[in-house]
């Protein structure tokens, strides 16, 4: 089978392009930010020691986006109808424009509502291009009559939730080194297999390299970090990630369509939601600072940074197991099996080690309660 007649093919050289040309690059965004003095400076509060550039997204939008031309210039967007053809490039001015908001509070610290407009303006510029979730499916209303286009209203208010909102839960979990990045390059692993399972194939060419980008990115991400993605990068795989859902496996509401990307990516949208209710219920608004996030309360239980994100990457990995399970996936079954032993072999070995190790958090350090809430910003603030 030749790269022409392959989608997989094309798919598999956008990775692996996305990945080297991250890779690559990373290293000259971090000498560029280190010397303009674009760096996150270390305090008391926060758990890097040294400055950190936090423009690492720059790198990932670029690795992103070149993969895609050369995909493009190798003749794999040729194999898409023209209509899904235009979707890929509308998911990746949607996703610069994401990274753009994300950037300019990198650079100049905008407060929470100005972000929240900007996103839904741009997410509102996507559903006019289509990127959209259009129509529901009621399979037990038998042949013909199942399939129901929404109202424009409703079509809208769907897609901006989506839009906002898996950006939003990317964007909150970005708290340690190499946690957004892996979990967002998982997802999107898992985004690929759903996606050629469904013969999605261009939301199939756009998680390629976007876990690509991911994984290019970890090599200077992973703990100890080297470089922070920012805002600007967080937006960007969030925005990403549930743009390539509708255009693939969500673009019609159907029962099982709808639940794989939730399924891929109900870890960050759970424990967005979990926090978001703690503060309301304390009076506070959705976005004040705090240390409720999962992150947050496994470091408080006395794991590790490295063994607390490789404990939500292999429960974030079992979670896409699952999802090739509902799609029907071939091999679907050994996936899942291998997925579930790597995560109960994680979470003992994690427990025993730290059972050894005998970890006590003191509740009076700011890990374990937040004193000023400045602090708590983003991620790594």
């Amino acid at each position: 089978m030749t790269l022409a007649s392959s989608p997989f093919a094309f798919a598999t050289a956008s990775f692996v392009i996305a990945a080297v040309l991250t890779t690559l690059v990373v290293p000259l965004v971090r000498a560029l930010g280190l010397h303009l003095g674009l760096t996150d400076q270390p305090d008391s509060r926060k758990q890097h020691s040294t400055p950190m550039v936090r423009l690492g997204g720059i790198a990932m939008v670029l690795g992103f986006g070149l993969a895609l031309a050369v995909t493009w210039g190798l003749g794999g967007f040729g194999l898409l109808a023209p209509a899904k053809d235009q979707l890929i490039w509308s998911t990746l001015a949607g996703a610069l424009c994401f990274f753009v908001i994300g950037l300019a509070d990198d650079l100049f610290v905008l407060s929470p509502w100005p972000r929240l407009a900007g996103q839904v303006a741009v997410a509102f510029a996507m559903w006019t291009q289509g990127v959209r979730i259009g129509t529901i499916e009621l399979p037990w209303l038998g042949e013909g009559s199942s399939l129901i286009a929404l109202p424009d209203l409703l079509s809208l208010a769907a897609t901006l939730v989506w839009l906002v909102g898996i950006t939003n839960a990317i964007n909150w979990l970005d708290g340690l080194d190499g946690l957004a990045a892996g979990v967002a390059g998982i997802a999107a692993v898992g985004l690929v297999s759903v996606s050629f399972s469904l013969h999605q194939v261009a939301a199939g060419f756009l998680a390629a390299a976007l876990a690509g980008c991911c994984l290019g990115f970890l090599r200077h991400n992973f703990n100890p970090a080297r470089i922070f993605m920012g805002d600007g990068g967080s937006y960007f795989l969030g925005f990403t990630l549930a743009a390539i859902s509708i255009v693939g496996p969500a673009k019609g509401l159907t029962t099982v369509s709808l639940l794989l990307p939730l399924l891929i990516l109900s870890l960050p949208l759970a424990d967005m939601s979990a926090v978001i209710m703690g503060r309301l219920r304390e009076g506070r608004s959705p976005f004040y600072p705090d240390r409720r996030h999962l992150h947050h309360r496994l470091l408080r239980a006395g794991f590790s940074h490295r063994r607390t994100v490789l404990l939500i990457y292999v429960f974030t990995q079992w979670l896409a197991a699952l999802a090739l399970v509902v799609a029907n996936a071939e091999m679907r079954f050994l996936w899942l099996a291998l997925a579930t032993a790597i995560l109960v072999a994680t979470v003992v070995i994690s427990r025993r080690q730290r059972s050894a190790e005998g970890v006590f958090v003191d509740p009076s350090s700011p890990l374990a309660a937040p004193s000023d809430p400045r602090a708590y910003r983003d991620g790594h603030g």
